[in-house]
């Protein structure tokens, strides 16, 4: 159990499930409280007929008969009590024993049973007592417990021990007499010493419990892996102290597993107890402006679109369209670029080219398969800055996003609970081919995104990557991924406060690095290789198309068969002229012009 809330009634009720119910446990707390558990319909009349009788001859209540059944029965329905408030009692044992089994019976007295204060349940007890769950406490520790419940205001765990060891230890001596339990699980038990005291429950992946707390299940399984979890955290705390001295005060992560598509690791701020900086904010679910974070998922559309190859030529150039101007990054012009090269770049210009190509409408589509919500709800509000940022996202969308480039361009939602297992569907959002060009382009290391403070003795981690800034640099975005992991990070301020220090590539992407060396230092998986539908072919330098007669210069490029553009080079070109080369013919002509 890695964290708990308090119930409405501010008690400490955790479920304890069936299989936390060991059969020392069950043993022991039946021989306590109701030896004939298991044989009786619910009540136990000749306990009931002695009780009565040894209450009748000494004038007042001396000796109960409640079985588990009816301490159940009245855990549910608290009553006074009178005789005939305990008949009713019994007619609501009879009905808990036709309609559950035993082990749910004792599931149920096992879950409301009081420990002191506002400690209900076993499971509660054993955790806030001593750290573990119920199927691992030792005998000594279950008969102490099961003690606790008669007199839960004189024998408090932790103030008084002594007087608990006593009665705990009548009871082992009495089950040594009635051979209840061997000799040897005896003497182990008396010798045993009892040093607990009421502790803390455990609030690790604070962020995620919260989240997932609405859900409104007693019990939630997630995949997080802890030790994972535990090295990031540390990671990203260290890491934002240093940012601090640049006014950047948090940060989050978030781990995806690739194969199984289970987020393992799961920071939404730098530290969730320190209040001066938002650290109860959960960076990892707010919406933010994405930068260019959307840039692959374009370029992949127009590849499948036969719109783009890697090697294909666009004009950065000034453009307007209907008022709005796209700038780049550095506010300088390139003049004719490759795709490939506008993407490792992360020119503003081409990218806005590409999507008024692609068309607007279809990128929002992708986005809101990929459960883009926000984009959802206001895609009739977006228009071509939406590939600059001009949107809301948050990290676990961005992070599932990234996901398809490694899972051959398919989409399956990030799941964080056991729960969600059932919701595996897969969505193709780009084809085999496109991935694999994409990934071919992000994994490239002599990028201008590469961080400048990067030590070049550190080990780089094998990962393809991609970079953002938001506008009013609030944001900086680093995503990376390889065949096991898909890694997200965002720094910034929870404030909303634009930073000039802030950019992905220099304060998100070292912490990138960071957690991929530490949780996949020696990626031992092949890197991503060549798909079926995706093919080489040569082009002409001058155009990027394919060559025609005259292509004197060629380059290869990936290409998608029947898909991608089949053009030739019409760079150059054979034209007929007159013998003083003052005259063109056409072909047709060529005979009368006295060639």
């Amino acid at each position: 159990m890695i964290h708990a809330f308090l119930t409405r009634d501010q008690q400490w009720r955790m479920k304890t499930e069936l299989g936390e119910i060991s059969p020392l446990l069950r043993k022991t707390i039946v021989e306590k409280e109701d030896r004939y558990f298991y044989r009786h319909p619910g009540v136990n009349p000749f306990a009931m007929a002695r009780a009565f009788v040894k209450n009748i001859l000494r004038g007042h209540r001396t000796s109960g008969a409640s079985t588990i059944t009816m301490q159940v029965a009245r855990s549910l329905e608290p009553r006074r009590r009178t005789y005939w408030n305990k008949t009713v009692e019994v007619f609501r044992a009879f009905q808990l024993e036709w309609k559950y089994s035993k082990d749910e019976i004792l599931q149920m007295y096992l879950n409301k049973v009081p420990y002191g204060g506002n400690i209900q349940g076993v499971k509660s007890a054993s955790i806030l007592y001593f750290k573990k769950n119920p199927d691992h406490l030792s005998l000594a520790e279950i008969t102490a417990l099961s003690i606790i419940p008669n007199r839960p205001s004189s024998l408090v765990m932790g103030r008084n021990n002594d007087r608990i060891v006593e009665e705990r230890n009548k009871w082992l001596r009495r089950w040594a007499a009635e051979g209840v339990f061997t000799p040897a699980e005896i003497t182990d038990a008396l010798a045993e010493p009892l040093t607990a005291s009421r502790g803390t429950v455990p609030g690790y992946i604070p962020h995620l419990a919260w989240k997932l707390k609405k859900k409104g299940e007693p019990i939630i399984h997630t995949y997080i892996e802890m030790n994972k979890q535990l090295k990031i955290e540390k990671l990203v705390k260290d890491y934002s102290r240093t940012l601090a001295l640049k006014n950047i005060h948090n940060a989050a992560v978030i781990v995806l597993d690739n194969q199984t598509h289970h987020i393992v690791s799961y920071v939404g701020s730098a530290d969730f107890h320190d209040s001066s900086d938002g650290g109860q904010v959960n960076g990892a679910a707010a919406i933010r402006q994405p930068g260019s974070t959307l840039k692959p998922l374009l370029y992949g559309l127009c590849v499948d679109a036969g719109l783009l190859t890697p090697k294909m030529t666009i004009t950065d150039v000034p453009v307007n369209y209907e008022g709005y101007a796209p700038e780049n990054y550095d506010r300088k012009f390139n003049g004719y670029v490759t795709m490939e090269y506008a993407l490792e770049h992360s020119l503003n210009i081409p990218a806005v080219k590409s999507l008024k190509m692609l068309g607007k409408d279809k990128l929002v589509r992708k986005l809101s398969e990929c459960d883009f919500r926000q984009v959802s709800r206001d895609q009739r509000k977006l228009g071509l800055s939406l590939i600059l940022g001009g949107c809301g996202a948050t990290l676990e969308e961005l992070t599932g996003l990234y996901s398809i480039f490694s899972n051959d361009g398919k989409y399956v939602r990030p799941m964080m609970t056991k729960s969600a297992d059932s919701d595996t569907k897969a969505t193709r959002i780009l084809s085999p081919a496109a991935a694999f060009i994409i990934d071919q382009t992000l994994s490239k290391v002599n990028r201008p995104d590469f961080p400048l403070n990067w030590e070049s003795t550190v080990h780089l981690p094998k990962i393809a990557w991609k970079t953002g800034t938001s506008y009013g640099r609030r944001d900086g975005w680093s995503i990376g991924y390889n065949k096991k992991y898909t890694v997200g990070i965002w720094v910034g301020n929870f404030s909303g406060l634009g930073i000039p220090e802030i950019s992905g590539a220099n304060v998100a992407t070292p912490l990138l690095f960071t957690v991929f060396n530490t949780i996949d230092y020696d990626d031992e998986l092949p890197w991503f290789s060549q798909p079926t539908d995706c093919d080489v072919r040569m082009v002409c330098t001058a155009t990027r198309l394919p060559p025609a007669g005259f292509c004197e210069h060629l380059v290869t490029d990936y290409f998608i068969p029947l898909v991608s553009p089949v053009k030739k080079c019409d760079n150059k070109a054979e034209v007929f002229v007159s013998a003083d080369e003052k005259l063109s013919y056409c072909r047709s002509c060529s005979a009368a012009g006295g060639l």
